[in-house]
């Protein structure tokens, strides 16, 4: 037996153990919530041969539904940002739109509700993040999100205390193939159990368990300074170093440092079936957990219904016995005097299944029947007493679930419902924290398989299609750029909300109300409201109405596309534009406070035209010498303002184009100022 099979081993078993009382909970679960078994085995035996009633009105599956459709409509999203120097906003909502197409083209959906609803169901659920080829008859490689579709397949490290796999050691991945299909993958494995004796259950008559069995480890690397001050890994330049020669970039400097490796690999009970090294620093298994306890350094999952199966079991009791209760009152005996039943006995024998128009008796008194009990009011109260524990145990109310309550406002319904949200959310943000850490898996993977330049297809956050080109250099309007996805570190935060097409058709709605309450914006924002509706030709009517628009607003919309560099440059011009404008006015200012002055002149001048005589001549001087002065200023203040017009709309052109040249070479080369 090989060293990895020997460890394997123990492992599995160490980990079998340790998740034994979660795995047994959780089966016992999903088949009481799920499958509807709810009733003990003998009791139920027993109702049955007696005839009586025993019934299961399943309330669960309504609550799970509740907590996983909630998630549905609010699914979380994965958001990247940069960090460094190498990194950057372009390039980092690039990666976004890739995460976006990798999650549409492998259903990511169908994986993060399936985990979420194990998670609900039975504590825990998991999924995964593969590698494969993009097409059949292709060699450029992928990377997926697959569901797991059976919690109790994964076996991982007990020692583990982080709420996502991100301190994993070691887990498994445990598959049953029959031994045909085990043949025909393996052909050349042996069959044969661990040292004959199979006390794990590796093989039997007919099938044979196969197990990924993944590893993560502590390893020595050596990190590299390159002649750009970018630090990676040896291994990293090794992957990557056509693309780090192609830029002409050299390793300055190396240390020695610690990392993680991690291997996969596929075993049977007898041996090593294959072995891969894995290209990231993460076992790329992601577990959603549900109600999480830890009590003497041992850990426990608990689903949504965990908790509620005796107000469950007390529900079906209580209603089965309301049945039987009420069944019986058309099996109550019929008594009247000896003889009474001779004339019509076969009618009086059927009495009680069969509905006779009339039945003859004897004698002189009418026969009577027996009148039931009303314990079945009792029944029916502690059925409805069990109904309100369900709700009361789950934090569901009849609001939270669609139904009516006593509740009569719109707000206090809402109201309600935010309770109801509030008291389930635990399993909503446990799904958020394992998509931030796939996040930080296809982060740590996508430099490894997308480093080679290739177009993509990735996909916006209005789920509108686009193709880009990675790793190679091209040119926009002039300008050379390259979405280097190999460079540069990226953080990510998840966003839980409302998806783009619910967020659509409330701003369809607002934007409606809007419009209704000031008409006079339907110009200017029409386009934007026909883009939110959706139905057919809603888009082709944007663009007609977009035509229409002011040029104003048109030159916005073409600014919004500019580079952030070029939109930040403009942004400063427009700041010393308005600092500037605020002079030009101080200037009007004097101006009109000038030619307000020179109407008082002139009013006073031809009042004493009719009274100018020899003596006033001076003052007649003194006016004209006013009136010069005057003029003279105001000639001046013109002239000023005329510097400072020129001298704005210099310096606006200047410090735009001197901007953009800086942050991005080549693209304005041509401009002369």
């Amino acid at each position: 037996m090989s060293k990895v099979l020997e460890v394997a081993k123990k492992r599995f078993k160490l980990a079998e153990d340790a998740w034994s009382k979660n795995r047994e909970d959780a089966i016992d679960d999903v088949k009481f919530s799920r499958l509807g078994e709810q009733w003990p085995e003998d009791i139920k035996r027993r109702r049955e041969q007696d005839g009586r009633p025993c019934l299961t009105i399943n309330r669960l599956p309504a609550f799970i539904r509740q907590v996983v459709n909630d998630a549905r409509l609010n699914s979380p999203s994965i958001k990247v940002m940069p960090v460094d120097d190498y990194s950057d906003p372009e390039t980092a909502e690039i990666v976004n739109s890739l995460i976006r197409n990798i999650e549409t083209t492998s259903n990511a959906d169908v994986a993060y509700d399936s985990a979420l609803e194990n998670a609900v169901t039975c504590g825990f659920g998991y999924f995964r993040i593969d590698i494969d080829y993009a097409n059949d008859d292709a060699f450029d490689l992928d990377l997926k999100i697959e569901r797991i579709a059976n919690p109790t397949s994964v076996y991982f490290d007990p020692h583990s205390v982080a709420v996502d796999a991100s301190d994993w050691g070691w887990c498994f991945i445990e598959e049953t193939m029959s031994k045909e299909e085990f043949k025909h993958a393996y052909p050349n494995a042996d069959v044969s159990n661990w040292d004959g004796n199979d006390t794990l259950g590796w093989v039997n008559e007919d099938s044979v368990r196969v197990a990924e069995y993944w590893v993560r480890e502590e390893v020595d690397t050596e990190l590299l300074l390159l002649s750009n001050d970018q630090v990676i890994h040896s291994d990293q330049y090794e992957e990557n170093k056509n693309l780090f020669d192609a830029q002409q970039l050299e390793v300055v400097k190396s240390r020695e440092s610690k990392t993680w490796k991690v291997k996969q690999y596929v075993i049977s009970g007898a041996e090593v079936l294959d072995e891969t090294d894995w290209p990231g620093r993460y076992i790329p298994i992601i577990p959603v957990f549900g109600d999480e306890i830890i009590i003497e350094d041992k850990r426990y999952f608990q689903s949504l219904v965990r908790q509620s199966k005796d107000s469950q079991r007390n529900f079906n009791y209580w209603r089965s016995a309301a049945t039987e209760s009420l069944g019986l009152r058309s099996k109550m005996p019929w008594m009247g005097p000896v003889g009474a039943f001779d004339t019509d006995m076969r009618k009086w024998e059927t009495a009680n299944v069969e509905a006779h128009p009339f039945i003859e008796y004897d004698g002189q008194v009418q026969p009577t029947r027996q009148q039931p009990g009303v314990g079945d009011l009792g029944a029916i109260q502690e059925a409805a007493m069990s109904s309100d524990d369900l709700k009361s145990i789950m934090g569901l109310y009849d609001a939270s679930l669609g139904q009516r309550s006593n509740e009569t406002s719109g707000v206090a319904i809402k109201a309600r419902q935010r309770e109801g949200d509030v008291s389930t959310f635990h399993f909503i943000d446990n799904l958020s924290r394992a998509i931030k850490y796939a996040g930080r898996v296809l982060l740590d993977l996508i430099p490894h398989v997308y480093n080679t330049p290739r177009v993509l297809r990735v996909i916006g956050y209005d789920k509108t299609p686009e193709t880009v080109k990675i790793n190679q250099e091209f040119v926009v309007n002039g300008m050379t750029k390259i979405h280097d996805l190999t460079a540069g570190k990226y953080d990510l935060v998840v966003d839980t909300g409302p998806s783009f097409s619910t967020k659509r058709e409330e701003a369809a709605t607002q934007m409606t109300e809007l419009l209704r309450a000031f008409p006079d914006a339907a110009p200017i924002i029409g386009d934007l409201v026909a883009k939110s509706l959706d139905w057919p030709g809603a888009d082709e009517i944007a663009k007609r109405l977009k035509a229409m628009l002011p040029q104003q607003i048109k030159d916005l919309d073409e600014m919004d596309g500019l580079p952030p560099e070029a939109q930040s440059a403009i942004a400063q011009a427009e700041q010393k534009a308005q600092e500037l404008m605020s002079i030009i006015e101080q200037g009007k200012q004097l101006l009109q406070e000038k030619e307000a002055q020179i109407k008082e002149l002139e009013a006073t001048k031809n009042m004493k035209d009719r009274e100018i005589s020899v003596k006033d001549m001076d003052s007649l001087r003194d006016y004209q010498v006013a009136m010069a002065k005057i003029e003279a200023d105001k000639e001046i203040a013109q002239r000023k303002i005329a510097e400072v017009q020129r001298e704005m709309i210099l310096d606006v052109v200047t410090e735009f184009f001197s901007t953009s040249m800086q942050n991005n070479s080549g693209e304005y080369e041509n401009v002369q100022l």
